[in-house]
């Protein structure tokens, strides 16, 4: 299976974990990195106060409305290129016959076209990462900015002859009060994350029995959890995973639930 080798700066995917906004006062081109408070008891992390804005915006980063009779968990990933373990987490995924969503860059769909499609095939959602991964709060000019987006969704239409799923989330979650005023014209919902761990480096992948204890305490009803499929450690640990969450009554929902369910 080929794998791509990007810029440094395209190899974070989304490794943005805990930052917060420039200094400042807020005005809508101020950049913000998204961030998650980790919480204990299994409870959901609550939203900053300045990020509140976001809710004004069609901007998801948990379900509130998850009802505790019917606990939720809604499994999202990172895909910035294709490598074995990414073959893996799909076929862990479809064992469970869980779903999830892939935001997808680019050369995802321009050099494993097979992977793209296997993706909706089963039952994935396609979601827009992006054409390149730029720093998309730099980015102040309206066409400049729904060219990132629809170059990759002209694109996956014009190979696969489907539509992307109109869910978006920002590279490495840096985003602007105004880069969210855009997406809602364009009719995406931007999804954050509410829970999510350093597993994107390739070559340092943190340590398996670790990560699963670290995401078994992190988990709450309602989490959308962010991870990288191409990381060795998640493909090894997926599995156990997704048992541990089904033992314990998890469901795995659609982010199309999460949205019709604020």
């Amino acid at each position: 299976m080929k794998k791509i080798i990007l810029t440094a700066a395209s190899l974070m995917l989304s490794a943005v974990l805990c930052f917060g906004a420039a200094a400042g006062v807020h005005t809508v081109t101020t950049p913000y990195n998204w961030y998650f408070n980790k919480t204990t008891g299994h409870s959901q992390p609550c939203l900053n106060s300045d990020m509140k804005f976001i809710e004004n915006y069609d901007a998801y980063y948990v379900d509130k409305n998850a009802d505790e009779n019917d606990k939720v968990i809604y499994l999202t990933f990172d895909l910035g290129y294709v490598n074995d373990n990414v073959i893996s987490i799909l076929d862990t995924l479809k064992a469970h016959n869980a779903h999830g969503a892939f935001f997808i860059l680019e050369n995802v769909v321009c050099r494993n076209l097979d992977i793209t499609c296997r993706l909706s095939d089963e039952g994935h959602l396609v979601c827009n990462h992006t054409a390149r991964h730029p720093d998309m709060s730099a980015i102040t000019d309206r066409k400049l900015f729904e060219k990132q987006l629809n170059q990759l969704s002209d694109l996956y239409f014009m190979k696969t002859c489907r539509k992307m799923d109109m869910f978006y989330r920002p590279p490495c979650g840096r985003f602007s009060e105004q880069n969210l005023q855009y997406l809602q014209d364009m009719g995406y919902s931007t999804i954050f994350w509410s829970f999510a761990y350093a597993d994107w480096e390739n070559n340092k992948q943190p340590d398996p029995k670790s990560s699963i204890d670290k995401i078994l305490a992190g988990t709450h009803n309602g989490m959308v959890i962010l991870l990288h499929p191409t990381s060795a450690t998640n493909a090894a640990i997926l599995d156990t995973l997704l048992t541990s969450w089904e033992s314990q009554g998890y469901r795995f929902g659609t982010l199309n639930e999460l949205t019709d369910n604020a």
